[in-house]
């Protein structure tokens, strides 16, 4: 005779009911009907095959996850084809420069939750096998493992989307930072990710982040800036945990693999001055500023642009600079504007007296949904031509809007 503790969730005083097959639409729907009478918890076990009804997608599911447009009956899948070199996905910068630096350091290991694709952490599971893990999707233990090799003396790449970062706050906490662990923490999709919609945007974790004590945070203009940043948290003279945030989708650099370079921690960049607006910009939208600033460089407004590049620690002698020689001051960051970026330097002026005007930009304290990234950045104001607005309204330029409508 079976005990019914043998069934875990019968051992738990859940009813337990199934498993039925997932793909028989009316059997589910009766199972269902039926269980709304019965009382108390319940919990019912559904299978079903990913993809099921498309042969190649039930072949190969990885592949056929999120393949974008492609043809129904020849299973082509649709890539956009260009006369001239594109800039990579920031993904693979990641996944061909931890390679580069693993073959120089062999402490440096990778690991990802079920993100090898995404993450682009695939290549070096190919090359390295030895040396790269995929976990499975559990977020909180990639981060608790990733901070166990640390206190081994090897230095973990651990590669997580910002927006499912968020799972595994409580073990970044206690088992990364309390314990000043050098555990790399690569935030894929940072900001606004288009097509997954609003469960996949990474709006949080510059200021989930920025709060705990012992994080350096920092965010790449760039592809070049990438591997800097990537190189620099591997240093031996780097000894706290090192998040490093970007975004989903292409760079602005056809070239991208540069010569590797350190960069100082806490540093940050001059990338012009001007005369009295200075736009400070955190990570890939500093592209969108420094297309903002051509726009209205022919209308004869000319703003400095800062590359702050961390928001933790603060490049303290560069906000000095800014602030006490532009009176105008915006703020561009690719995460929520409550807590952000443009928090960190309120808290800064309000620390040291600054009483400059200030215009914040970034995403808006509210759900953004579904939508391509050129479409929400539009939407939330921070793209180029937003932030071009931001500085003729600040400059003092009236602009006439013409409504069609």
């Amino acid at each position: 005779m079976v005990s019914s503790s043998s069934n875990l969730f019968e051992a738990l005083k859940l009813r337990y009911f199934g498993p039925i097959d997932g793909h028989n639409i009316s059997k589910l729907v009766d199972t269902l009907n039926d269980l709304k009478d019965i009382p108390g918890p319940k919990l019912l076990h559904i299978i079903t095959t990913k993809g099921k009804g498309y042969a190649l997608a039930e072949k190969d599911q990885t592949k056929w996850h999120a393949p974008g447009l492609f043809d129904k009956v020849t299973g082509e899948i649709y890539k956009k084809k260009f006369d001239t070199p594109q800039p990579p996905k920031y993904q693979d910068v990641f996944g061909k420069t931890i390679i580069e630096l693993a073959k120089n350091n062999d402490k440096i290991f990778g690991i990802t939750p079920a993100m090898p694709s995404g993450s682009s952490l695939k290549y070096m599971m190919e090359e390295m096998p030895d040396r790269a893990f995929d976990v499975g999707i559990c977020e909180q233990h990639a981060a608790t493992l990733s901070a166990g090799m640390a206190t081994q003396g090897l230095r973990v790449y651990c590669n997580i989307y910002s927006s499912f970062m968020q799972r595994a706050y409580d073990q970044v906490v206690h088992d990364i930072a309390i314990q000043k662990l050098p555990v790399v923490l690569c935030l894929d999709r940072a900001g606004l990710v288009g097509d997954d919609g609003p469960t996949h945007h990474g709006c949080y974790d510059i200021a989930y982040f920025r709060c705990i004590p012992n994080m350096i945070i920092s965010a790449p203009m760039n592809e070049a800036e990438l591997r800097n940043l990537m190189y620099t948290a591997q240093l031996e003279s780097t000894q706290l945990p090192f998040v490093i945030r970007y975004p989903r989708g292409e760079g602005v650099m056809p070239e991208w693999q540069t010569p590797m370079e350190p960069v100082q921690i806490g540093k940050g960049r001059k990338l012009k001055s001007g005369q009295d607006i200075a736009i400070l910009s955190l990570g890939h939208p500093g592209n969108f500023a420094a297309a903002a600033i051509r726009n209205v460089k022919q209308e004869g407004i000319d703003p400095a642009h800062y590359d702050i590049r961390f928001v933790k620690p603060l490049d303290e002698a560069l906000l000095h600079e800014a602030l006490s020689t532009y009176p105008k001051i915006i703020t561009v960051e690719d995460g929520t504007v409550v807590g952000g970026f443009g928090s960190a330097v309120l808290e800064f002026m309000a620390a040291h007296g600054y009483k400059n005007e200030i215009k914040i930009m970034g995403i808006p304290d509210r759900i953004v949904e579904h939508g391509s990234p050129k479409e929400l950045h539009r939407e939330c104001g921070y793209d180029a031509q937003g932030i071009a607005a931001a500085v003729r309204e600040m400059a003092g330029v009236k602009v006439t809007v013409f409504n069609n409508g």
